[in-house]
């Protein structure tokens, strides 16, 4: 049987996303350096350079080599057109509304935040969205490729909006983060739970390789993010973990809600179904143990259902040591238990996993267009009309 060949127009594709990367990585090289880092040729590197600069997403910085005088031939060095553009990172959260600009290099290029009340009104976060958006790029000449959401409160996963769930503490009535964003972007708006964003960032900097874990998250709101051979499980309309609905042990023994627990142990904020955080963190050693055995049966119900290899705890009283203790020691006697952990990351983790995916997905969109001629036009991705996750 006759093995096709690679296609001319693929070896050049394959060549110019190795330049490409490299340039992302280092920022800026010489053609000398790229082929070393490469393993390509040095007249093929030659080539990708000229078609990528033609295409305006490459430059010749104008900074030299030393040369001459038996060090070598003076060489130029390249690096990635500003007209590449640049990404948004966005968190939608209790409190406050940020906004981050991200490059390809994975920079943060400029960051603005919004204050908003408890609880928010959709129209006031879409005000504070499109105003954020707007300041990031002020005066930056450079074009949004692309946005990627975080919103602490269920996401629709066909249209990327943001529903409201009975007892959901942050948001009143609906919100549609891709039509505030989509005037102000080139590309792909993406919207995702912020649970799920924490959930990938965990996988991706955990240094073990996680891949089947169930990540739960315990502040204001409460939330659960299943990872199952790396991949995050979403449900059929975007709404898995869901989990303050989940039967659970009431503090006088009894089968009840978990969002009744806080009720129940007077740990909500007046008028809303928002977790006290601050009194969370201040019960009492006999209440603590009560809400130690409300989360094990919340996770006795996810390793029933779901099977992780373990259990990470976040938010920022599910990681306070005293309760993370309870939890442990009373999850440890349910009759199927795994282990349980802190999450890695503390500091917005669930933004840290929108940037993440903000900088891979802006990478992968201009590898994509090195046959591209016009710089100054709108770029085009594969996924234009994917608003959400699928």
């Amino acid at each position: 049987m006759t093995i096709a060949k690679p296609s001319l127009e693929l070896l050049r594709t394959l060549t110019d996303e190795h330049v490409l990367r490299e340039l992302m990585r280092a920022r800026r090289l010489t053609r000398a350096d790229l082929a070393a880092r490469s393993g390509l040729s040095k007249p093929t590197v030659g080539e990708s350079v000229r078609r990528l600069t033609e295409a305006g997403l490459v430059v010749d910085t104008g900074e030299r080599t030393p040369g001459g005088r038996g060090r070598g031939r003076v060489g130029s060095y390249y690096a990635l057109a500003d007209t590449v553009g640049t990404a948004l990172a966005i968190s939608i959260a209790p409190d406050g509304v940020v906004v981050e600009r991200v490059g390809a290099h994975g920079d943060v290029l400029g960051r603005t935040r919004h204050d908003i009340s408890r609880p928010a009104r959709a129209e006031q976060v879409a005000d504070a969205l499109r105003t954020a958006a707007t300041q990031a790029q002020e005066g930056t000449g450079e074009a949004i490729r692309l946005a990627v959401v975080s919103a602490a409160d269920p996401v629709e996963r066909a249209s990327g909006r943001l529903v409201r769930l009975p007892d959901a503490p942050f948001l009143l009535g609906e919100l549609d983060p891709v039509e505030v964003l989509t005037p102000q972007v080139a590309g792909p708006v993406i919207v995702d739970n912020d649970v799920n964003w924490a959930a990938q960032a965990e996988r991706d900097t955990d240094p073990t390789g996680l891949g089947d874990f169930a990540y739960v998250f315990l502040g204001e709101g409460l939330g659960c993010a299943i990872v199952s051979d790396g991949e995050v499980r979403r449900g059929h309309s975007g709404v898995a973990g869901e989990i303050a609905h989940l039967l659970t042990i009431g503090p006088h023994g009894q089968a009840t809600r978990f969002i009744d627990v806080f009720a129940d142990l007077n740990l909500r904020r007046a008028g809303t179904t928002a977790i006290d955080v601050d009194r969370v963190r201040q019960l009492a050693a006999v209440d603590r143990q009560a809400l130690g055995r409300a989360v094990s049966g919340v996770l006795a119900a996810i390793v029933a259902l779901t099977d992780p290899r373990l259990v990470l705890i976040g938010g920022p009283w599910g990681s306070h040591p005293a309760i993370l203790d309870a939890i442990t020691t009373a999850f440890t006697q349910m009759p199927r238990h795994v282990e349980v952990r802190p999450a890695r990351l503390t500091k917005e983790p669930s933004l840290a996993g929108a940037r993440a995916e903000a900088l891979d997905r802006l990478r992968s969109a201009i590898i994509a267009l090195p046959q591209r001629t016009d710089p100054s036009a709108t770029l085009r991705f594969p996924d234009q009309q994917d608003h959400g996750f699928g």
